[in-house]
Order: C-alpha cells, then structure tokens, then sequence
C-alpha cells in the first residue's frame, strides 16, 4: 500500500453511508496517535463550561479515579468505533453510555458542546499538527459518525454539518467558558496524568505541566487561571508536532488497526475488561425472572 492508499481508499467511499467506516479508517490507520491526542484534548476542552467541569469534579471520577476515567472513555468510544453502531459491542458500549448519562443532571445544550468538540478539534488538529489535513470526505464523515452517536444519544437539535458543528462549538465556548473550583480541579487532576504518561514520564512534572498549556488557547488559559506561556515555549511545542507531522508523513501506511487499548496511555485493565463494567455509575441490575422450563 502507498503512502496515500486510505486516503484514496476514503475518498472512494460515501462520507453520507460510510461514515462509519472512514472514521474508523481515520482513527486506527491514518491517525492513530494524533486522533488519540485530538480526542484527549477535545475532552479536556469541556472542563472550562462550569456546568460540566463542576460535575466531573463532584462525581471524583476526574479527580480520584482520573486513569480509569480516562481509560474508560477511551474504551467505550473505541468499543463503538471497532465494531459498529449495530454490532452487540457497540450497543452494550451506547447503551452503557447512556446509563452514565441518565444519572446526572446533564442538559441537553451541554451534551451538544461535548459532541462538537469531538467533531471539531480532531479537524483542527489535523490541519495544524497532523501529517496531512482531513480531506473533505474524512470531515463529513466525522460529522455524520457523531450525529448518529448523538441520534442513539436522545441528544436534541444535533448540527447537520461539519461547519454547523464548527459554528456551534465557538459560540459555546464564546458565551459559556469560564473559570470555576471543579473544572479547575479536574484540570489540574488531568494535567498530573499527563505528566505519567510515556515519554512524558522522563521529564519533570512542572516542565510537561508548562509545555502542555503552550497548546491551549488564551480562552481556555483564563477559564482555568493558567499563566500564559511565553511565545518562545509555544513557538518550541507547536513546531515540535509539526515537526513530528513532517516525519511520519515519510513513514509507510498502517496496514493493522492501532486501537486506543494497544497504547501505553491505557493502564487499568491489563487482564481485559468488560464493556458494560466501564464508566462512573452503579450498573442497574436485571431483574430475576422465573427459571426456564
């Protein structure tokens, strides 16, 4: 396979139809790492809505429990994404999702945000660090892949595009970011994982901290009272991933999925796992019917 055959592969696809298939594509051959790193950031990003930061820090998962919390997010949406929306994994995955879901007071306008930001900053990611942008098809299907999640969601008023998803998240974040003691916590909790995380584990603690924020925004550095880098650390980190970008571009085409629970970053289940035992909430017990004749 050349350099460039998923993307010819991709760009001989539906993003309307196939969606599934050319995210899939995108996240365990083309970007594996950059998707895992967009994906983790994109979540990152919804710690500065008060509404959302506050209750990630009241249920402790983010703060006591923030390796498992971040290997069970993975997981869930990775157990979708291998198998397929109709797939039994992939219902036991959604359906475990919205157990989660149902037992906060999450409102709806919130849950639009945390999908947006699935759908935009792997976009934007790509076209900054990644060693090439999305192409259009890849943009649309990643639009397409998380209506459909948001559509087995119950999620409400669900953008129709790419751009309206683009659209929506700024404005969210225009109007609703802002500084609160929860989504700071969680911040800071999630910055710590960070720090352990391999090869980051081989520097000092404070240096990963100061080189993790040269990749936020000034919004997102206010809303968690962050110091604003100097413009040499960010010129330093940013060029480091472009760089990075430039070399893998050289490198040959994955031909065997790299799945989210094959990296380094995923700790907590070393002997496997199920996927209706994942996540932050009692699991409801089935009832006990009479014994089958």
């Amino acid at each position: 396979m050349r350099r460039f055959g998923w993307r010819q592969r991709i760009q001989e696809l539906d993003p309307d139809i196939d969606f599934h298939e050319i995210y899939r594509i995108s996240v365990h051959h083309e970007f594996p790492w950059d998707m895992n790193q967009a994906l983790s950031f994109a979540l990152y990003r919804t710690f500065a809505v008060p509404s959302i930061g506050e209750l990630l820090s009241a249920t402790g998962e983010f703060t006591e429990r923030v390796q498992k919390r971040y290997d069970d997010t993975g997981l869930i949406l990775d157990a979708v994404l291998e198998h397929g929306f109709s797939s039994e994994h992939g219902r036991k995955a959604v359906r475990r999702i919205n157990q989660m879901h149902r037992s906060y007071p999450i409102s709806n306008d919130d849950l639009l945000y945390v999908l947006s930001v699935f759908v935009i900053v792997p976009i934007r990611w790509m076209s900054d660090y990644g060693w090439r942008d999305f192409c259009e098809e890849e943009r649309i299907a990643s639009a397409n892949y998380y209506r459909e999640l948001g559509r087995l969601m119950n999620i409400k008023g669900i953008p129709g595009s790419y751009q309206d998803f683009a659209m929506m998240m700024d404005d969210y974040e225009r109007t609703h970011f802002g500084f609160s003691p929860g989504g700071r916590r969680v911040s800071d909790s999630t910055l710590d994982l960070m720090v352990t995380f391999p090869p980051s584990s081989l520097l000092p603690s404070r240096l990963v901290r100061r080189l993790s924020m040269s990749l936020m925004d000034d919004s997102l550095l206010t809303s968690f009272h962050y110091p604003v880098p100097t413009p040499i650390e960010r010129v330093l980190v940013r060029s480091a991933l472009r760089t990075r970008g430039r070399v893998v571009r050289f490198m040959p085409p994955r031909v065997e999925p790299r799945l989210s629970r094959q990296m380094p970053n995923f700790r907590t289940y070393p002997d496997g796992y199920d996927v209706e035992e994942l996540g932050t909430c009692p699991i409801p017990r089935r009832p006990v019917g009479p014994a089958a004749p």
